[in-house]
């Protein structure tokens, strides 16, 4: 059972109350009797509860950060640990602590009403929003410091992002200079922005490139190695020459259904993905992909919200993060002895 503030008084040699001025640091306490509290505090590990500092100060420094998905897909795809870890060290570092909230859709307005009035929260990041979604619009409401990982089109709020069109632009138009042209596509979900900037990067590629559009090259896999998988089933029907699949976690899925069918990458069928989670440089063939540097967007976007916060600042940031296309084998890039980028 933790001490309390009449346990620390009688260790002490003081008073209670004296030992709550010592806790939020009144000046009008005495070095000595200050010091000897402190020794206390010290002994035994003393952390003041959060939310009774917050009461007293005003500032509790927990961020919140809310993942508006499905809980099993959170735990599942590499991007959310990554993403977590990332904010998690920037927090420690600046002396924030994060309190994660996850919810299935249908608890999504029990959600909303529990982080905008249980107050402990200074401020939220929140990540992976469908374009519908109505948290991203009660916060606005709520004038709570917030902070999207991932841009949105439609509201005026701060947000980090890559630029997910030029990203998958750059990795098509790879595929077109290594001498593709029936080039097929698995996106993302198509609610969510990113799908929808990958998915246009794509069609800007093709255009750019003069290359015909097919509705029929073009399956929805939802950001899932399962949705990838079935995608890939559907498209070889198609016989595409390359495919663009909008994450890598889809590109391991697509890789299970072109083994079963025989097909060769990149012989037969060429990938490239989008996001080179670790796993990326060891698939059979390793994947040519655009990395996007997650655990650091995740520092980055923390380190943007604290400081929002301890200005008190309502400007608006717009933090673009630089991608690269880590060109590997299956691509077909190698096939002749020589990369293209």
């Amino acid at each position: 059972m933790p001490l309390t503030l009449e346990d620390i008084a009688r260790l002490s040699g003081v008073s209670r109350s004296t030992v709550s001025r010592v806790i939020n640091h009144d000046p009008n306490v005495s070095e000595t009797t200050r010091q000897k509290v402190q020794e206390v505090l010290d002994q035994i590990g003393f952390q003041p509860n959060l939310a009774a500092k917050g009461l007293v100060s005003g500032k509790t420094n927990i961020i919140g950060v809310v993942i508006p998905t499905n809980v099993i897909k959170i735990f599942s795809d590499p991007y959310f640990p990554l993403l977590l870890q990332g904010i998690s060290a920037s927090c420690n570092a600046l002396g924030y602590f994060v309190m994660l909230w996850l919810s299935e859709p249908e608890y999504e307005h029990r959600m909303i009403s529990q982080i905008l009035h249980n107050g402990l929260i200074e401020g939220v990041i929140i990540a992976s929003v469908p374009l519908r979604d109505s948290i991203v619009n009660s916060l606005v409401d709520s004038h709570i410091h917030f902070l999207m990982v991932g841009r949105h089109p439609l509201l005026d709020v701060s947000y980090l992002d890559v630029d997910n069109v030029q990203a998958a632009r750059n990795a098509v138009m790879h595929l077109v200079h290594l001498g593709y042209k029936r080039i097929a596509t698995i996106t993302g979900d198509l609610d969510q922005i990113s799908g929808a900037d990958r998915f246009q990067g794509y069609l800007n590629a093709l255009r750019e490139a003069k290359l015909p559009f097919s509705q029929l090259l073009i399956a929805e896999g939802n950001y899932s190695e399962e949705g990838g998988y079935k995608a890939m089933q559907r498209l070889i029907k198609q016989k595409p020459e390359a495919v663009f699949i909008a994450s890598d976690m889809m590109v391991y899925g697509a890789m299970r259904a072109l083994r079963e069918a025989d097909l060769r990458i990149p012989e037969d069928i060429a990938l490239v993905g989008f996001d080179d989670l670790s796993n990326s440089a060891k698939t059979n063939p390793p994947l040519t992909t655009v990395r996007q540097p997650i655990s650091k967007m995740g520092n980055l976007a923390a380190e943007a919200l604290i400081e929002m916060i301890e200005t008190d600042s309502t400007e608006k940031k717009r933090i673009i993060v630089d991608t690269e296309l880590v060109v590997r084998q299956s691509c077909g890039a190698y096939l002749s002895g020589a990369a293209v980028n």
